[in-house]
């Protein structure tokens, strides 16, 4: 099984995938994972994150490498091999994300995104997606790179919206406005019951 964790930066998403890590909910033998990887892929990705100017569709490219390299060298691996992988950001987060950067590049962009992805990647079986607002992750992330400030998280809630809704079976939203321990004891209760 795949369950990915996502939502707006600020959401609590990695704090929540290590306190699974620590957790007996999940099997010992559980992958965990995440996006960007700490590959030379993933090393790209984090300098296009830098770079005010990069171009929003070569850097839609580079996300898009790092999870095919990640597909093959670490979730298709773990999971023909009967484990169960949990990812901080995966799929979801590119449509949201680079939906939101390439608005105004590109006609329908989460819908382009998502075209580029549907023959290859590996869909979810289940996602967590923590909601918190705009203001709140900005405030919480510190806003310390192009796809923190509040104006740009706006347009990613939306597009994380237009996902859930488009596949509520598959998404566990969970209100990330909580104090982190009801956040995470949350978490960890959607996870247990999902495996």
């Amino acid at each position: 099984m795949l369950v990915t964790l996502e939502g707006l930066d600020g959401s609590g998403k990695t704090s929540c995938w290590k306190m699974l890590r620590d957790s007996s909910v999940v099997p010992a033998d559980t992958t965990f994972t995440r996006e960007p990887t700490d590959s030379w892929y993933g090393d790209a990705v984090e300098r296009s994150i830098a770079d005010d100017d990069a171009d929003p569709l070569a850097e839609l490219f580079l996300y898009t490498a790092d999870h095919a390299d990640h597909l093959t060298s670490v979730v298709r691996p773990a999971l023909e091999a009967g484990e169960v992988v949990i990812s901080d950001r995966y799929s979801d987060s590119r449509y949201a994300y680079q939906g939101a950067t390439l608005d105004g590049v590109l006609e329908e962009p989460m819908a382009f995104v998502q075209r580029i992805h549907q023959p290859w990647t590996r869909p979810p079986d289940a996602t967590i997606y923590l909601d918190v607002d705009p203001e709140t992750a900005a405030e919480r992330s510190g806003a310390t790179n192009k796809f923190e400030t509040a104006a740009y998280l706006k347009d990613v809630r939306e597009n994380y919206r237009t996902l859930l809704e488009a596949e509520r079976e598959r998404f566990v939203e969970i209100d990330a406005t909580q104090p982190q321990a009801a956040v995470q004891e949350a978490v960890r209760e959607a996870v247990g019951t999902l495996l």
